[in-house]
């Protein structure tokens, strides 16, 4: 059990919180030691929940002043950034209490209906985020075309390629599924701006065109094809 060092009886022998870490007693049982660690975890996941939904809530509230406050409180404004990303994807009765925030991480950039979908299986099946991202990882064909056909090679400067991967493990994220994240939350952005309508928008245009006697091959398959693209 983990307790605040505030006159707390030595004799008790429990681990204690101090600003800097943690004080263990010397004769701690494997126990104390093991459940002081879920508590820890649960401490930090629920931290990076927190810190998302105060930035959401600053950019949407105080859109002209939230910078000042993040930068009053000394915080790296690059991981709230991430984790306010993450916590506008998952309103709070989406949230999973029984998984991390990094399992929610793992699946963010998938649609909301995809997301349920494997933080359900993570769930039922008591996943790691290790065995989630192995089988989000599985369920991309390496045979398919959307699968080989991932990013060209570019160049980029060793401070941003730098920066790049501070900022994924800040967000608990793999590094290429944080690059491809980015990508794609800035190819939304910029598509929104310029007034591009949504692949999901196009394909239902598609399904009502469909249903109102366009023809059952070419333009629908090649729809098909861009969804399973997207999916992969």
């Amino acid at each position: 059990m983990v307790r605040r060092r505030q006159g707390a009886n030595p004799a008790e022998k429990q681990i204690l919180t101090t600003p800097v870490g943690l004080a263990f007693p010397r004769d701690v049982t494997f126990e104390s030691w093991e459940q002081a660690g879920r508590r820890i975890s649960r401490i930090a996941s629920s931290s990076a929940w927190y810190l998302g939904d105060w930035l959401v809530f600053g950019q949407d509230k105080y859109t002209d002043r939230y910078r000042r406050a993040v930068e009053a409180v000394g915080l790296d404004y690059q991981t709230l950034r991430n984790y306010a990303w993450i916590a506008r994807k998952f309103e709070p009765s989406r949230r999973r209490p029984g998984l991390p925030f990094q399992h929610h991480a793992e699946v963010a950039a998938l649609s909301p209906a995809e997301q349920d979908r494997w933080l359900d299986r993570a769930e039922r099946e008591s996943w790691s985020r290790t065995t989630l991202r192995r089988a989000l990882r599985e369920h991309r064909d390496p045979n398919s075309r959307s699968y080989r056909a991932v990013l060209p090679r570019v160049s980029a400067a060793s401070e941003a390629l730098d920066r790049w991967r501070r900022a994924a493990a800040a967000a608990n994220a793999d590094f290429e599924a944080w690059v491809v994240s980015a990508l794609d939350r800035a190819a939304e952005q910029d598509l929104e701006l310029m007034g591009v309508p949504s692949l999901e928008g196009v394909e239902r245009q598609a399904r009502e065109a469909a249903g109102h006697g366009a023809p059952a091959g070419g333009e629908n398959q090649g729809l098909m094809g861009m969804s399973a693209v997207r999916s992969a």
